[in-house]
């Protein structure tokens, strides 16, 4: 069962965005494993909290992502 683990700040993509993160990777994972996969492709989009990451040893916020620091 092909699967997949967006993780993406909370509040920051539309339901509309996750359908097409959904829609999207199901494709791909058709394209590579052919249409067999499509019906047990998994897509899962966590919103994760606000200050809850952190890259390059520094929390990672909104703010940060916007350019606000």
């Amino acid at each position: 069962m092909p699967f997949a683990h967006f993780k993406v700040p909370a509040g920051t993509v539309t339901a509309e965005d996750k359908q097409k993160i959904v829609e999207r990777t199901t494709d791909l994972y058709a394209e590579i494993y052919g249409e067999r996969a499509r019906p047990t492709t998994v897509v899962l989009v966590d919103e994760v909290t606000d200050g809850g990451w952190g890259v390059a040893g520094h929390i990672l916020t909104a703010a940060a992502l916007n350019g606000n620091t």
